[in-house]
């Protein structure tokens, strides 16, 4: 049974006579006639009683007619939800995200994106820099965002935005009551260092730009990530080194202030990144969501 064989039977039904549903359907009234003879014989029953002014449904005419109808409503619904998955607009997607990433720029996109499909669930993984790269090659995500990241040969890293950094500090500090400070005049200071994990990362980059205004940080603590290192500056354990989304963080007792010191490259990259080869066609709709968010903020 074929789905124009339901839409023929369906026509003759609604007119109650084979003339008018053949031109209802614009084709003529022989093989129209001939498609609901092989339907009746497919089914094995009389679907209509044949009059000289017309045609009228039996009785088990009418409950097919009803099954009809719910079939082809089915069946349009299903090709049309694969039209739709085939657009890009049904579907779902994974989407690795880390530490301060998801305070920043990230939550615009991702609402961005959920709002204009809002049939594509979205699903939300925090992972280690590490781990992003390896769902992604099995197909687990279907994007990640992370900083600092190597170049690979099967993987596209396409930069959201650049940071600057500001430096979070205690409100009992005296250097709470500045407007900015220079990191170059802080070399006494407790620095609390994140992450440990994703190795190289922001705590690299961290050191590397001390080192550059010569001196080496006088680390108090190392933590896994910005979350513990920002409750650690609360807590009056030092100063800590933040990505400018990890200032969204409102915690008691801290307060973010901006380094003037630093040069442009000390700024800290956050990047989208996903299989070079991998076609989606939900991916591309992401993609042009993150680009057109990130071109309205720059």
């Amino acid at each position: 049974m074929k789905l124009h064989q339901l839409n023929y039977f369906i026509a003759v039904a609604e007119e109650g006579h084979v003339g008018r549903a053949a031109a209802r359907l614009n084709i003529s009234q022989p093989p129209l006639t001939r498609q609901i003879q092989q339907l009746e014989q497919e089914l094995g029953v009389a679907l209509f009683e044949r009059h000289a002014s017309g045609m009228a449904l039996t009785e088990p005419g009418k409950l097919f007619l009803e099954e009809a109808r719910h079939a082809r409503s089915v069946l349009e619904l299903a090709i049309d939800r694969v039209k739709r998955a085939g657009r890009g607009e049904l579907g779902r997607l994974d989407v690795g995200i880390f530490g301060s990433g998801i305070l920043g720029t990230i939550p615009r996109i991702i609402h961005q994106f959920r709002s204009r499909y809002p049939g594509i669930d979205v699903s939300i993984h925090s992972m280690t820099k590490d781990a992003q790269i390896h769902a992604l090659r099995n197909r687990t995500l279907s994007v990640a965002f992370n900083r600092l990241l190597e170049p690979l040969p099967d993987i596209t890293i396409e930069c959201v935005e650049r940071e600057p950094i500001f430096l979070a500090v205690n409100t009992n500090s005296g250097l709470a009551k500045e407007d900015s400070l220079k990191l170059g005049n802080l070399k006494k200071e407790s620095f609390i260092l994140f992450p440990t994990v994703g190795r190289p990362g922001f705590i690299e980059k961290a050191r590397g730009i001390c080192h550059d205004l010569g001196f080496v940080p006088r680390v108090a603590q190392e933590v896994g990530d910005v979350m513990t290192g920002v409750a650690l500056v609360a807590s009056g354990f030092g100063v800590a080194m933040v990505p400018k989304s990890a200032t969204a963080i409102d915690i008691e007792h801290v307060v973010y202030k901006p380094l003037v010191d630093l040069p442009d490259s000390a700024k800290v990259d956050l990047s989208c990144v996903y299989m070079t080869d991998d076609t989606s066609p939900i991916l591309a709709r992401f993609l042009e969501t993150l680009r057109e968010v990130t071109e309205s903020v720059q």
